[in-house]
C-alpha cells in the first residue's frame, strides 16, 4: 500500500510541475536545462569559468539529466531521476514494513511531499533530500557512508551541512563523521582546482551573504507589510541578476547587513546548546532529532532567503524523529504539513498576487511564517527538554552509547 501510494504521490508532483506554465518547474524547466546545455557544449563551466550560486557538485545531476535529455524532455527526466532518488532511500527507510515508526515516517514523507508541490521536486533540493535522509539513517551503523553521503549533500546544495552539524555533536564517532566529510570535500575542492575554477571555489557562499532581502523570507515580513500598507520607500522589486523578487523600505540596509551575523550566532547558540546535551551524556535518539531539525529550521528562519523549496529541508531531521521516537514526533510534523502546504499555496498558486499586494494573499504569507516561526520555537523547546542521564528519562543507547536508528524494530 505505501509504495502504491508512492508511485501516485510522485505522479501527482510530476504533472503538478508541468500545470500553470510550469511555474512550479520554472527553475529546472529554464536555467537547469540552461546550464546543462551550456556545460555539455563547451560554452562555459559554472563554477568553473564563471561564478556560479551552488557548490561544484551541483553539476552532477543537471548535467546527469542533460545527457539524457535528447530521448526524453528535460523537466520530465528530472522528475524521474528525484522519483528514483527517493525510492532508494524510501526503500531503505520502509525496510520490511513492520516498523511502525518507520511506517509513519514513510506516509509523513509522502504527505510531505504532496503538500509542497511541484516546487519542491523540481530544484536542486529535491535530490539532497533522499541523500540527507539516507545519510540521517546510517549515522551511527554506518557513519562513515551517512558523513560521505551528507557531504555529498552539502557539495549540491549547502543546507544539509546543518545535518552535519548536528551529527558531529550527537554521534560519538565523531572522527569518523568528521572523516567523510573531509575527503569529499578534499575531492570536491581538487575538481575545482583542476579544471581551473579556484577564483571561484566558493563563490557560492559570497552570492549568498551579498543578497538582499528576499520576498518570502520570515524577516521580509515586515516591510511587506509596509509596502501594503503604504509607507513611502518600502516595496517589492526584481533582481534580475538573481532572478527573484527582494522587498526594499525604510532600515532594509540595516537589516540586510545584520542578517548574516544573526544566522552565525544563532546557529552557533543551537549547536553549543547541542554540544552541552551531548557533553553531559545525551543519547543519539534523544538528541540528533531536535539538535538536526533546530540547526535546519534556523538555516530558514533566520535567512534573508526564503525560497519556497527550503521547505523540503524539514523533512529529514522530521523523518529520523519519526523512525525512534513517534510520539515525540508526530504534533511537530502535522505543524510541518500544515506549513508544507501553505507555501504551495504562495508559490505557485498566489504568488502572483502577493507581488500586487493583495490584502488576503499577503495574510497568506504572514501566516505561513508565524507557522515557520512557531514550529522552529517548538523544535528549540523539544532541544531544551532532551533528557540526559540523571535528569528525567534517559535515552535508549546502542552498543556505542548512541542510540542506533538501525536497531528500531522491523
Amino acid at each position: 500500500m505505501v509504495w502504491v501510494a508512492f508511485a501516485l504521490v510522485h505522479a501527482m508532483v510530476i504533472w503538478l510541475g508541468f500545470t500553470g506554465d510550469h511555474a512550479a518547474s520554472w527553475d529546472v524547466d529554464q536555467l537547469y536545462r540552461w546550464w546543462a546545455g551550456r556545460t555539455l557544449s563547451g560554452q562555459a563551466i559554472p563554477g568553473i569559468t564563471e561564478g556560479w550560486v551552488y557548490p561544484i557538485l551541483a553539476h552532477v545531476p543537471i548535467l546527469l539529466v542533460g545527457a539524457v535529455s535528447p530521448a526524453i524532455d528535460y523537466t520530465l527526466a528530472w522528475g524521474l531521476l528525484v522519483t528514483a532518488m527517493d525510492a532508494a532511500a524510501f526503500a531503505v527507510l520502509v525496510g520490511r514494513g513492520r516498523s511502525r515508526g518507520r511506517l509513519s515516517a514513510a506516509w509523513f514523507w509522502l504527505a510531505a511531499i504532496l503538500a509542497l508541490g511541484g516546487v519542491g521536486m523540481f530544484r536542486l533540493d529535491a535530490v539532497t533530500v533522499p541523500l540527507a535522509i539516507l545519510g540521517s539513517l546510517w549515522l551511527v551503523g554506518r557513519p562513515w557512508l551517512a558523513s560521505v553521503l551528507l557531504a555529498v549533500a552539502t557539495w549540491i546544495k549547502v543546507w544539509p551541512a546543518a545535518l552535519l552539524a548536528a551529527a558531529v555533536i550527537a554521534v560519538r564517532r565523531r572522527l569518523v563523521i568528521v572523516g567523510g566529510a573531509v575527503v569529499v570535500s578534499v575531492v570536491a575542492v581538487a575538481i575545482v582546482l583542476v579544471l581551473g575554477g579556484g577564483a571561484h571555489l566558493f563563490g557560492f557562499v559570497g552570492d549568498q551573504t551579498s543578497r538582499g532581502l528576499q520576498l518570502e523570507a520570515p524577516v521580509s515580513t515586515v516591510f511587506v507589510l509596509m509596502a501594503m500598507g503604504g509607507v513611502p520607500g518600502a516595496a517589492i522589486r526584481y533582481d534580475e541578476e538573481i532572478i527573484t523578487f527582494q522587498v526594499v523600505g525604510p532600515g532594509a540596509h540595516g537589516v540586510i547587513a545584520a542578517m548574516t551575523p544573526v544566522l552565525i550566532v544563532g546557529m552557533l547558540a543551537i549547536a553549543a546548546m547541542g554540544a552541552v546535551k551531548a557533553w553531559r551524556g545525551a543519547g543519539f535518539a534523544a538528541l540528533f532529532p531536535p539538535l538536526a531539525a533546530a540547526l535546519v529550521l534556523g538555516f530558514i528562519v533566520l535567512n534573508k532567503v526564503g525560497s519556497p523549496q527550503y521547505f523540503t529541508w524539514i523533512i529529514a531531521p522530521l523523518v529520523v524523529g519519526l523512525v525512534l521516537r513517534r510520539r515525540a514526533w508526530w504534533r511537530p510534523a502535522v505543524l510541518v504539513l500544515l506549513t508544507l502546504a501553505v507555501t504551495q499555496l504562495i508559490f505557485p498558486f498566489f504568488y502572483d498576487a502577493i507581488l500586487v499586494l493583495v490584502p488576503a494573499a499577503v495574510g497568506l504569507l504572514v501566516v505561513r511564517n508565524v507557522l515557520l516561526v512557531a514550529l522552529f520555537a517548538w523544535v528549540l523547546v523539544l532541544l531544551v527538554r532532551v533528557p540526559v542521564p540523571g535528569r528525567g528519562t534517559a535515552a535508549r543507547k546502542g552498543p556505542a552509547g548512541s542510540a542506533a536508528v538501525e536497531s528500531v524494530p522491523e
